[in-house]
């Protein structure tokens, strides 16, 4: 934990006092999403407390699938790009896999062989909202490694030391899918279907948030126990299922661990970009997300590369690295 701690340069103690505050303060709206969105995404026969065998369902937002098909996935992306400034086709260095094969993985992801010179952005779209939104969040890690000075020393072209800097633009770029707006242009629909569909991706974004919270608590009671007892699931189904309202098996917190307290860089990332969009709205305005000058912003800060820690990042933005008041905000939206 100390070395991690080290590592990350700040204190996995305070951050998890900060954070379950923020989860505490978020808790009320949470259940009013919970309740709403379970009844919508799985029907009034659902169980009280479904089990996590039911998260990737809900996650892919499937009953709205047909509002978001998976052959408009690209073109609409493509042009939430280039709203911002990004032509993410023409873009030196980044090469694009976007087709649909039978033996490609649904996963989305990023392979930063080379950066800035070669950078592979892999997608294939199933269909439904969640395609949409990964294609937006790998497009940010992309455009960040892509976007890097070249004449980086390579660890800052291409190692990460401080994973949550990485995610912040992964995050920010998929927040765009939380706008009302945003549904409303590409998809036609009417600003009171348009809030609705946005208020599902705030409902997932608050239960990952929370999901992970859990996480880190169960991480860091697991290690500071485990001299004693040698590691046990004690905890792990009480407050995963505590947090979500979904159930957790006790017997799956090993394969729930990541190494290195990686929920950690998720949450950091999480506070950072929450920070960054009140940054942008402050700045730019409401419609930050299709303004070209939000591009101008992004671009100077992937030139840095890996070289900054997250928390120096809030500091350019006006903020303390532990503020979490624009996370509260952003997951305490009921539409």
């Amino acid at each position: 934990m100390s070395r991690s701690s080290e590592e990350k340069d700040v204190s996995l103690l305070e951050l998890e006092r900060q954070l379950s505050r923020a989860s505490e303060q978020t808790t009320e709206a949470y259940e009013a999403l919970r309740e709403r969105w379970f009844e919508r995404l799985l029907g009034p026969d659902r169980a009280v407390v479904p089990t996590s065998s039911h998260t990737a369902y809900m996650r892919r937002l499937s009953p709205l699938e047909a509002t978001y098909p998976k052959d408009e996935c690209v073109p609409v992306c493509l042009a939430t790009l280039t709203k911002l400034g990004f032509d993410l086709e023409g873009q030196q260095g980044i090469r694009l896999d976007l087709d649909d094969r039978p033996q490609k993985s649904p996963r989305a992801c990023v392979i930063a062989s080379d950066p800035p010179t070669l950078v592979h952005l892999i997608t294939r779209a199933q269909g439904g909202l969640h395609d949409y939104q990964a294609f937006l969040h790998e497009a940010g890690h992309a455009l960040h490694y892509a976007g890097c000075d070249p004449q980086l020393p390579f660890a800052f072209r291409k190692l990460s030391r401080d994973h949550a800097l990485t995610e912040i633009y992964s995050y920010i770029l998929e927040a765009i899918s939380r706008e009302p707006g945003w549904h409303a242009e590409h998809f036609g629909l009417s600003d009171e279907e348009a809030a609705r569909n946005a208020e599902a991706t705030t409902f997932l974004e608050a239960l990952l948030y929370r999901r992970y919270m859990a996480k880190l608590q169960f991480e860091l009671e697991f290690w500071g126990r485990f001299a004693a007892d040698g590691g046990t699931p004690a905890g792990y189904s009480e407050r995963l299922t505590n947090a979500t309202g979904i159930y957790y098996r006790p017997d799956g917190y090993l394969a729930d661990m990541d190494a290195g307290f990686y929920s950690a860089d998720y949450l950091r990332a999480w506070i950072r970009s929450a920070q960054l969009r009140r940054h942008l709205v402050r700045e730019i305005g409401k419609d930050w997300w299709r303004s070209p000058e939000t591009g101008e912003r992004l671009r100077a800060l992937f030139a840095e590369g890996t070289r900054p820690f997250s928390e120096e990042i809030a500091a350019r933005l006006g903020f303390e690295p532990l503020d979490t008041g624009p996370l509260v905000g952003e997951l305490s939206v009921l539409r």
